[in-house]
This record gives C-alpha cells, structure tokens and sequence, in this order.
C-alpha cells in the first residue's frame, strides 16, 4: 500500500506550490510527502513550532524551480524526461535499433567510419 502511495508521478509544480504552501502554514512538509521522501516529511511537520521547516520549505521550492526539469525527472521519478519521450515514440526506437545495428556493422568492420557517420546523420535528420 505504501509502495504504491510513493510510485505516482512527481510534478514539479505540484511539488513547488506545496513547498510554498509549506512557507506560509504550520504544515510545512507534505511537499516532502508527495516526493516521496516520508522520513524528511515526518521531520519538517515534527518541527512545525519552529521557523526552520518553513525556511527550508522555501528554500527546496526555490530549487525545484531553478534546477532542470531533466533532473528532477531523474531524482524523484527515477528517470529522465528524454527517456520518456523515447520510451513513447516507436518511430525514435526503430532509429535507435537502426543506430545499434550500423554500430554493430561499423565495430565488425562491415561499413568505414565515414560511411558510418554519414549513415548516422540520415538517420538522426529523421528525428529532428
């Protein structure tokens, strides 16, 4: 049960507003909770009769703004965006699949590096 309460998806400004929401009440934390970081959740609403947990609740809404939306992907959602986007379009993974099969040839010795670079670029202007 508690395995699946963590596994959602993190949004970054759901994360943000609750941190903020964390600055200005007595329930600085649950931003902590949605993350999936129970233990610091626990801490912050544990210290909620000090200045600290609100303090902190800003300066973690602070960093889930200025830091890349990449990185947070990777760190509470345990993966990056650009692997998402991978993962959903079938036409990016047969030119992946595509790459690893011209890689193969050229490290057999089938195709030259030129012959590969140049395959290489064709296949990647099809993504762009």
């Amino acid at each position: 049960m508690l395995d699946k309460l963590f596994k959602h998806h993190k949004k970054r400004p759901v994360a943000v507003g609750l941190a903020l929401l964390g600055t200005i009440t007595p329930i600085a934390g649950i931003h902590k909770l949605y993350l999936g970081q129970p233990v610091w959740g626990v801490i912050y609403i544990l210290l909620w009769s000090t200045p600290i947990p609100r303090i902190a609740a800003a300066i973690d809404a602070v960093w889930y703004l200025v830091q890349d939306l990449e990185q947070f992907e990777r760190q509470f959602n345990g993966h990056s965006q650009h692997n998402l986007n991978l993962n959903t379009s079938p036409q990016v993974k047969a030119i992946a699949d595509a790459m690893r099969e011209l890689d193969q040839l050229r490290e057999d010795g089938l195709v030259t590096e030129y012959e590969f670079e140049q395959k290489r670029r064709q296949l990647l202007e099809h993504i762009a």
